[in-house]
């Protein structure tokens, strides 16, 4: 008789139940905060809370997921500045600009920022966010010294390399060494890390992709969930992760050979797909999503992939701010 793998079963006799059900749009706005940014840390691995678990996609591979009175950030970029990169003319030297009326109402407050890497579209807000919120940030090595370039204070920031389950009580988040996706000379865009703190970044050209990771988050009594940031996979790492969820970055270009079969072997198939970084993020955050043309066709040829690849697989195409229930 084959050995059974208990997590795996577990996690296939509760999908049989499972329902992923989104909330309406006009409920999924943060009202802005009234009083100043609290600095407090946040609770301890001994507070233990439970509550509604909410995903609410914010466009490229951001997340801002609430688990009862905390709040975690993954890869938040709200600013959404114009690059060119839609339109044909990418200018690399383009002015990084924190949106801040974008971002206050939407960030009420946060406790933990996740970092896959530090490409602007991932990461140019988030020390912005870390100041305001006081959250703690969690990243490589390059995130943590482009963060003290922006003086974000370094109790505020955590390096991480893969490998490390942090528990926060009533969720834990596993950290997963993971690849960044190349395009189609097979580079990767604005490579490099920081192994100090830089100047404090002027242009988009100043965030390199600072090596990438992948994050798993566990919610007790909830679902677990793998966010990828990067159309890439280290698959070995993934041995026994199992998510019943996977938001799964889309390719923009095909040099990255077998990517979601790797991937999705990899994380056992997981119940929900969800496919991210499918969107145009310098416009508006509006729905619907606005997706350029060849976008479209790379999305439509994901989805038709995941149900080929991993046929009791549901894919969900998320639309911004929209709450989801996983």
């Amino acid at each position: 008789m084959p050995s059974l793998d208990r997590r795996r079963f577990l996690r296939d006799a509760a999908a049989t139940t499972a329902l992923v059900s989104a909330g309406g749009l006009t409920a999924s706005v943060a009202t802005p905060a009234q009083a100043a940014p609290s600095t407090a840390a946040a609770p301890g691995p001994t507070a233990r809370r439970k509550g509604a678990v909410s995903f609410r996609w914010w466009g490229t591979a951001g997340w801002r997921v609430d688990i009862g009175d905390r709040t975690v950030l993954v890869d938040p970029f709200l600013s959404r500045i114009d690059t060119g990169l839609f339109t044909g003319a990418f200018k690399t030297d383009t002015t990084l600009t924190v949106r801040t009326d974008v971002i206050d109402p939407r960030v009420d407050r946060a406790t933990t920022v996740l970092v896959t890497h530090t490409h602007w579209d991932h990461f140019m807000d988030v020390p912005y966010i870390a100041k305001r919120t006081g959250a703690r940030v969690f990243g490589t090595l390059t995130a943590y010294h482009l963060g003290l370039a922006y003086d974000v204070p370094s109790t505020q920031l955590s390096a991480v390399k893969g490998g490390e389950v942090l528990d926060f009580g009533d969720h834990s988040v596993e950290v997963v060494g993971s690849l960044h996706s190349r395009n189609p000379s097979y580079s990767v865009a604005f490579p490099g890390v920081r192994v100090s703190p830089p100047p404090q970044p002027a242009t988009i050209a100043d965030l390199p992709e600072g090596d990438t990771l992948g994050y798993l988050l566990r919610v007790d009594g909830g679902p677990s969930v793998y966010f990828t940031g990067a159309s890439d996979v280290a698959e070995r790492n993934l041995t026994g992760l199992a998510p019943d969820v996977a938001m799964v970055a889309m390719q923009n270009a095909t040099t990255t050979g077998d990517y979601l079969p790797r991937l999705l072997a990899g994380l056992d198939y997981p119940k929900v797909v969800v496919p991210v970084h499918y969107d145009n993020f310098e416009t508006a955050l509006q729905n619907p999503p606005p997706v350029a043309p060849t976008d479209r066709t790379r999305l439509n040829e994901m989805i038709a992939a995941v149900r080929r690849i991993s046929p009791r697989s549901r894919v969900l195409v998320p639309e911004y701010e929209t709450a989801y229930h996983f």
